[in-house]
């Protein structure tokens, strides 16, 4: 769970203990997608908060083409450095066309844990086996890869079946996918950064679609996908 302002993450994990696990937002109010790395106390911040022991991950971070392409500015690479040495993962959002911007910077963090945001938000299930393939740093989440969201790339077809292609890729990396859920909604229109995103009223409506077509998998692999692979994942014991 992440927030803006970060300490929202907090909140919501003293109210839910159990299944709650705060990352640390890095927007301190508005979202602002094309200058929040130039912040040059951003670093030092997260540094502290990692130092508290309340975070558990940092994220999200969006690093989207047109806005940022420089990976390598030492405000993101110090991030990243940090996820290293505190040994928590960075959750990112990247929309390329290609998996090679993602792949360039989980290389060149070997230590670095990278959960993927939205399995990179449109790419084809091609493209992300790439990129778990070249980068076993990498996990995955699949959160609005919904028909409802980012419907021209949905995993399921007209029929509610998991796509040949999503399947294979799932059981061939079982311990690597996990899913989300992500309030924004619609995916189009964001919330004021100061109101609650109005996609909580539909969690449950999210939670439904995962849980259908995780039935369409061996179950040890889906319940792997399900929670077991978060629990280990956040080194999380509850």
């Amino acid at each position: 769970m992440t927030g803006t302002p970060p300490e929202l993450a907090l909140e919501l994990q003293q109210l839910a203990p159990d299944i709650v696990i705060p990352i640390y937002g890095i927007y301190q109010d508005r979202i602002d997608w094309s200058n929040w790395y130039r912040d040059n106390e951003l670093v030092g911040r997260v540094r502290q908060a990692l130092e508290s022991g309340n975070y558990r991950g940092i994220g999200e971070l969006h690093m989207i083409s047109g806005f940022i392409s420089d990976w390598k500015h030492p405000n993101i690479s110090g991030l990243f450095e940090l996820a290293a040495v505190f040994d928590v993962p960075v959750l990112v959002h990247t929309e390329f066309s290609k998996a090679d911007y993602l792949i360039g910077f989980c290389s060149a963090h070997p230590k670095t844990r990278f959960l993927w945001a939205h399995a990179g938000s449109v790419l084809p299930p091609d493209e992300v086996a790439r990129a778990l393939r070249d980068c076993e740093n990498l996990s995955v989440e699949l959160s609005a890869r919904d028909p409802w969201r980012h419907v021209g790339r949905p995993i399921i077809d007209e029929t509610g079946v998991l796509k040949a292609d999503w399947r294979d890729l799932v059981i061939t990396y079982p311990n690597r996918f996990m899913i989300g859920s992500d309030p924004v909604w619609p995916v189009e229109q964001l919330n004021s950064w100061d109101e609650p995103d109005t996609g909580w009223q539909q969690i449950s409506r999210f939670l439904g679609f995962h849980r259908e077509w995780l039935k369409q998998l061996p179950t040890e692999v889906a319940q792997k996908v399900l929670y077991n692979n978060a629990i280990d994942y956040f080194k999380w014991q509850h």
